[in-house]
């Protein structure tokens, strides 16, 4: 597995991200994930629909409580053709909790925690934590990755408006 130290950084100190970074073209990996529900569920569950997929490293953290409300809100507003994933290594029981007081009804909370396939497949494996790096992708319906951001900075937000734009895009 590919290891890239200093690829991400939290408050300044270097991390290493394992699995090779995907780019604009590249075939979206398919991964299984935990539902809140603790069922079985693939990436691929979804062929056919755009899928923003919102990696946070928790929801209890104040900017990726924010990321997930804001990606939610826009892109709710594009149509039944779009899929809003957010996934993090949380225990299905923490996304379950979250999901009840967010408010928030439209958006998948998936989980990474017992075998971090996802977070290997899309290079958002933090080595050091055991957790998923902040990234952002967009795949279109034929599962075509149309923007990848691997946000450099765990503590600062992603670039909402780029990510927003190519999901405008995609749904067109």
């Amino acid at each position: 597995m590919e290891e890239r130290f200093g690829a991400v950084t939290i408050k300044g100190a270097p991390y290493t991200l394992l699995g090779k970074p995907l780019k604009v073209g590249d075939a979206a990996p398919d991964a299984g994930l935990t539902a809140n529900d603790w069922s079985l569920v693939k990436l691929s569950d979804y062929a056919g629909k755009v899928r923003l997929i919102n990696v946070v490293s928790s929801l209890d953290t104040g900017i990726c409580d924010a990321q997930t409300h804001k990606f939610n809100e826009e892109a709710t507003k594009l149509g039944k053709d779009v899929v809003v994933l957010t996934i993090s290594a949380d225990l299905p029981f923490a996304q379950k909790r979250w999901c009840g007081t967010s408010g928030l009804e439209n958006v998948i909370t998936l989980s990474d925690h017992q075998a971090m396939a996802f977070s290997d497949a899309y290079g958002v494996h933090l080595k050091e934590r055991r957790t998923t790096s902040r990234a952002v992708f967009i795949v279109d319906k034929g599962g075509v990755v149309r923007y990848a951001e691997y946000v450099p900075e765990i503590a600062s937000h992603p670039n909402y408006e780029a990510a927003l734009a190519a999901l405008r895009q995609a749904v067109a």
